[in-house]
């Protein structure tokens, strides 16, 4: 038997760990502003409920997705070699 080299170039990862932080920080951020849109609505399709137009899920939900997104941007374009 004859010993081959690997002559494959080291396998590295397009983000570094910083990049991943932020990502997942991003993804937390979006998953809470789900979470915080859902419910609020009625069982009888005859009554209405009010409660669906509370801050919660019309200022504050979309507001977190939307910084979340943001933060997902920025995770990407992030270079943390500076």
């Amino acid at each position: 038997m004859t010993k081959e080299t690997n002559n494959r170039p080291s396998e590295k990862f397009v983000f570094e760990k910083k990049n991943y932080v932020f990502m997942l920080i991003g993804l937390a951020c979006i998953s809470l502003g789900y979470i915080l849109m859902a419910g609020g609505g009625s069982d009888d399709p005859n009554v209405f409920n009010p409660a669906i137009y509370n801050f919660q899920r019309i200022r504050l939900a979309p507001t977190l997705i939307l910084v979340g997104f943001g933060i997902e941007v920025y995770a990407i374009l992030l270079n943390p070699n500076k």
